[in-house]
């Protein structure tokens, strides 16, 4: 009896996790995609939409785990990257990668939400909220749901610290265009190697993020995909 009833229990919450579209712990990943870190050795992690450090101020819709999730094809050309950078003792360090469409979805009713400005100071101190959508900080779609863009930069090995990039990763403004003439040389330096290493291996930048990458020949260039980050 005691037996029977766990089992109709378990049953239970099974069903009602499919009937909700709740995503259980142990999903698969879909087809086609991967953990990165289980594929590119030694890559450093700071999934800033799994905590309150970005623009938002909160945990972002979709990520239930500190994990950066990409197309098979664009984890390998990540590793590729990583191992030109070890034998100058430096690495990459990955901010996110797949963005499911519901994180998007949450973007945008932020940005919708003009009263909620208590991350400004730090990520766009010189923008209007209100000026997010034609400004272009913020759109209904994004290359990441796709699942072969990434954003990262380049650490230090040994003592773990980001090279100088000029701003901080997300930073809404002209400091973040990798082609900023107003950074001093030792910046310009450190992100014209960013930009070299990734389009060496197949990704192209984007002109306003120095962090931004999408791989050229991307697997799904037409499909945004909304699994979660898990």
């Amino acid at each position: 009896m005691v037996v029977r009833l766990a089992f109709n229990i378990c049953v239970a919450i099974l069903l009602a996790a499919a009937v909700s579209g709740v995503a259980m712990a142990g999903d698969p990943l879909p087809e086609g995609f991967v953990h990165v870190s289980e594929v590119v050795p030694g890559v450093v992690l700071d999934v800033r939409y799994y905590g309150s450090n970005n623009f938002v101020g909160e945990r972002i819709d979709g990520y239930l785990a500190p994990r950066v999730i990409l197309t098979g094809q664009a984890a390998e050309a990540v590793g590729r990257v990583q191992a030109a950078l070890v034998p100058f003792g430096l690495g990459i360090k990955l901010f996110d990668g797949y963005r499911p469409q519901r994180a998007v979805n949450h973007f945008v009713r932020w940005a919708e939400d003009v009263s909620d400005t208590r991350m400004k100071q730090a990520f766009y101190p010189g923008v209007q909220k209100r000026n997010l959508f034609r400004d272009g900080y913020i759109a209904a779609k994004s290359s990441h749901s796709r699942g072969s863009t990434v954003d990262l930069t380049i650490v230090d090995i040994k003592s773990g610290r980001e090279l100088d990039m000029g701003t901080t990763f997300d930073f809404f403004g002209p400091m973040s265009w990798p082609d900023n003439k107003d950074m001093n040389a030792g910046v310009r330096a450190n992100r014209a190697l960013l930009r070299q290493v990734m389009a060496r291996n197949g990704f192209r930048p984007l002109k306003e993020e120095w962090w931004h990458f999408t791989l050229e020949n991307e697997p799904y260039p037409d499909t945004y995909f909304d699994f979660p980050v898990q």
